[in-house]
């Protein structure tokens, strides 16, 4: 099993690293449009030629399917990738709706939604669990994690102080969707704020999942092969990779 894994960014280093756990895939192909990052401020348009062009990217391996690890292209773009691909293309808002649905039996459960303008503006996951039953949904658009994370800050006066800015007079929540693949990279930070009885909703994991549950693996893959390409600056990419990927 190949597969291509496809973000905005380096957020998505997040869902490889939960492949790479549960030994899914043979080899992963991960294409991070790092030129062009952030996603989530640009207009519906924009996203979905972007995510065209990544499809066109991908033509040049021979894929089993396309993971689209960034929520904004999910939320925006998936059906247009689809479209244009000859392989399945997953993306991680379904999946983490369902990985939410099975979580919570509770369907007036308090749910925070975190992620980028474009996803939260999109709608996509509270549409989606809205059609689940679930009553009791709040989105909060969280842009400045993802620049805390691309300038690796994972804990610290900066983020507390980020914290309050957003969170502070919310309801508590129950469960957070970390709907932004940067978002697992706080989630240490996170339990801290919220305490540990939240239930956080991770894209990785909420992927791996899916893909369990809806595709047959016959046999793990302890060490595929991987490859990282981006837009801009590969070699940075790479280098962070081998920092989240294998260090503690």
């Amino acid at each position: 099993m190949k597969v291509g894994v496809f973000d905005s960014g380096i957020g998505g280093l997040t869902v490889v690293k939960s492949l790479l756990e549960h030994q899914l895939f043979s080899e992963i192909i991960y294409f991070g449009d790092t030129a062009r990052v952030p996603y989530g401020s640009k207009d519906k348009n924009t996203i979905i030629r972007y995510a065209i062009e990544a499809v066109e990217f991908f033509k040049n391996f021979e894929l089993d399917m396309i993971i689209v690890a960034c929520n904004t292209v999910s939320a925006y773009a998936l059906e247009e990738m689809r479209e244009s691909a000859s392989v399945p293309v997953i993306g991680v808002v379904e999946a983490g709706v369902l990985a939410t649905a099975n979580a919570l039996s509770n369907k007036e459960a308090n749910v925070l939604i975190i992620g980028t303008k474009a996803t939260v503006n999109s709608k996509a996951y509270e549409n989606s669990l809205k059609k689940l039953s679930f009553t009791n949904l709040n989105a909060k658009a969280t842009p400045l994690f993802v620049q805390l994370v691309e300038e690796e800050i994972y804990k610290g006066k900066i983020l507390e102080a980020t914290f309050e800015y957003y969170f502070e007079g919310l309801a508590h929540p129950e469960a957070v969707i970390l709907g932004c693949t940067h978002f697992p990279l706080l989630s240490d930070a996170l339990r801290n704020y919220f305490g540990e009885e939240t239930l956080l909703i991770h894209s990785g994991d909420a992927i791996v999942e899916h893909l369990e549950r809806e595709f047959s693996f016959a046999e793990k893959f302890k060490e595929p092969i991987l490859k990282f390409f981006a837009s801009e600056n590969p070699d940075a990419l790479r280098k962070i990779a081998n920092e989240w990927l294998y260090e503690k």
